[in-house]
């Protein structure tokens, strides 16, 4: 055994090589109107953001995506209640395709999209991405965590709004990612509940930046970016509690006015915020509608977690045996519950929202 074998890869059991970015968007391009799909949802989530339209941002769909077909019925019923509620309310549907672990568990789509512990990667991103363009199509715009710092360079045009999670917001590595990202950013608390790491992220990522990534044709090259003006803070509770009341609601605008931040505050409706019990996040969100309601500013949006039906079911090893439209992962609100929370969020809210641009 030579040097090189033992000094390198020791416990790497093979390298397959993954197509290009360019390869794989050329297989699967952006139509006209695809593209303007999401040209149209980054301007109204940068409008939002800079208080020139008057909307909520309100981010919802799975918490995971694992079964396409359930997604796309899910996507058709959020773009029928987004044109419903366009006055009030912009709706971006979640599309989760990489799930943070703890310790083990599936890690989403991408990295094993037939849940068979395949790991068949590169087919989970053509489908992805496949899946994206279907969104588009339809004229709705979507969101995504950017989790693995190459993943945006296959998928990054077809998303309007991007995530960075309570366990990244703390990474340089995600950071750096979220300077060159062409999408508004949310980062969220850390899981312990406190702002602080977000709040740094975001002026972090305000800034340029320089590190290692690939390009378009898979070439490892120097990424410098110019910096991501668009970052904002997500509430989504920590160490068991909550922070979407208005105390820790002024708490952060306080937090973000000392950095010398826009007071943007988005609150997720999950996660901490409601014990990951999801038939708490209905009221989560009147909460949040009713401080929107007596003069709150600095909420621009809410994160909700939703699917065709309530609750999660674990994955079994008959994989016919899923029952449709249910998370693998964490629990969600069924589509009923999530056509009265957002109609009575678009009630509660319409004339205070209204109110933002005429005070200004």
């Amino acid at each position: 055994m030579n040097s090189e074998t033992t000094l390198e890869d020791s416990r790497i059991e093979n390298f397959a090589v993954m197509p290009a970015p360019a390869d794989i968007k050329g297989d699967t391009p952006l139509s006209t109107r695809a593209a303007a799909t999401v040209a149209a949802g980054r301007e109204a989530v940068r409008a939002i953001l800079e208080r020139r339209d008057p909307r909520l941002l309100v981010v919802v769909g799975p918490c995971s995506m694992h079964d396409p077909i359930a997604c796309i019925d899910y996507a058709n019923r959020l773009h029928a209640l987004a044109a419903e509620l366009s006055g009030t309310l912009l709706l971006v549907m979640r599309v989760y395709f990489e799930k943070p672990r703890t310790t083990t568990g599936w890690k989403g789509y991408i990295n094993d999209p037939f849940m068979d512990d395949s790991f068949r990667i590169e087919e989970g991103m053509r489908l992805a991405r496949s899946f994206l363009v279907d969104v588009a199509e339809l004229g709705l715009p979507t969101a995504t965590e950017a989790l693995d710092p190459i993943s945006p360079q296959y998928l990054g045009d077809l998303i309007a709004w991007t995530a960075i999670g309570a366990r990244t917001s703390e990474s340089q590595t995600h950071r750096e990612m979220a300077s060159g990202l062409s999408t508004p950013v949310g980062f969220k608390n850390a899981t312990d509940g406190d702002v602080d790491a977000a709040i740094n992220a975001i002026i972090s990522s305000s800034r340029p930046h320089s590190f290692l990534g690939i390009n378009r044709y898979g070439r490892t090259s120097i990424i410098r970016t110019r910096g991501n003006p668009h970052g904002h803070l997500v509430l989504r509770g920590g160490a068991g509690r909550p922070n979407y009341d208005s105390v820790s609601v002024a708490l952060a605008e306080q937090a973000l006015t000392r950095a010398g931040l826009a007071a943007n505050i988005m609150v997720d409706c999950s996660h901490a915020n409601s014990f990951k019990k999801p038939e708490m996040q209905p009221l989560v969100l009147a909460d949040v509608g009713a401080q929107i309601r007596d003069g709150n500013r600095s909420i621009i949006g809410v994160m909700i977690e939703s699917h065709i039906e309530a609750g999660n079911q674990a994955i079994p090893k008959d994989l016919s045996q899923l029952r449709y439209g249910c998370s693998v992962t964490d629990g969600c609100v069924d589509w009923a519950t999530t056509e009265r929370m957002l109609r009575d969020l678009a009630g509660t809210c319409d004339q205070a929202l209204r109110k933002r641009i005429q005070v200004g």
